[in-house]
């Protein structure tokens, strides 16, 4: 059966709206505690870029937090925040597969990035990937005690169809522009895995230590690609790996430089339900820091 793209996205905005509910104020604050065990304001302060998932909140909320407590402790005054923008119509997911196949981005409209403060295509405002960060980013400034006049100004932006070819989307140069002396991070859930997401039941590893081993040895085997600059590769690896990170590490990368990536935590969201399938079907979450390499 075709999926019905519209429907997921209803479904995926019900969820999260449920879940945020459930956490409140209390394990808002104790999924920031916990991002507390994480100290990564250097790296975004020293040129690099921090990557956190935005999988189930109550699964991966912390990593979330860690990237928020980044940005804030960096000292900078702007934060841009590179978004997965899903690919929730037909039409959208046809230019994704097309572009995939070889076709240039350019001749479908949706090429290029949307975002916070930019006229145009709104698709952006419709997507979930950002809800968590929104949501922590709030809570820290309340801890803090921070209004919010007062907090670093936040650039979301939402890049699509990059295709391998990050130098060529339109409004490239002045997102590079804006990244100047910003806090860089990014969200991605860069591995879907099971039965929900078309992989054969006997191929199919649960979220065990084997499949957690699985899932990371994959996502680093992208990141690889990204350290070269393989922008083409990474695409396809994305495809192959069920990644959304697709284009948001091309644009990072092409635009902050020469990159170490590490993945510093795994977490599990069970996507079952969601997709109404059996297990396995489970999303593999990543807080992941890259560094700035010295050219």
């Amino acid at each position: 059966m075709e999926l019905d793209r519209l429907e997921l996205q209803k479904k995926v905005l019900a969820l999260y709206a449920r879940e945020h509910a459930e956490l409140g104020e209390a394990g808002t604050l104790a999924q920031l505690e916990r991002g507390r065990g994480w100290r990564l304001a250097d790296t975004v302060s020293g040129g690099g870029a921090l990557i956190f998932p935005h999988a189930g909140v109550h699964d991966c909320g912390y990593q979330i937090a860690a990237c928020v407590q980044a940005a804030l402790d960096s000292g900078a005054d702007k934060v841009v925040v590179l978004s997965v923008l899903h690919a929730f119509t037909p039409a959208m997911e046809a230019a994704r597969v097309a572009v995939a196949a070889g076709a240039d981005p350019a001749n479908f409209e949706f090429w290029g990035i949307q975002g916070t403060g930019i006229d145009g295509r709104r698709e952006w405002t419709g997507d979930h990937a950002l809800i968590s960060w929104r949501h922590f980013w709030r809570a820290e400034l309340k801890r803090r005690g921070i209004p919010a006049d007062d907090a670093p100004r936040v650039y979301e932006r939402y890049p699509y169809l990059a295709g391998g070819q990050p130098q060529n989307l339109p409004g490239i140069d002045e997102l590079g522009a804006l990244m100047q002396d910003a806090a860089v991070v990014s969200t991605a859930d860069p591995f879907h895995h099971g039965i929900g997401y078309g992989d054969a039941p006997e191929a199919a590893y649960h979220p065990d230590v084997a499949g957690l081993a699985h899932a990371k040895s994959v996502i680093e085997a992208g990141m690889r690609l990204l350290e070269r600059g393989e922008y083409q590769a990474y695409n396809q690896h994305c495809v192959e790996a069920k990644s959304d990170a697709r284009d948001t590490g091309q644009v990072y990368r092409y635009l902050l430089g020469p990159l170490q990536g590490e993945v510093l935590d795994l977490s599990v969201t069970d996507s079952s339900a969601l997709y109404n399938q059996p297990k396995p079907t489970w999303v593999a979450g990543a807080l992941i820091e890259w560094k700035r390499v010295a050219r």
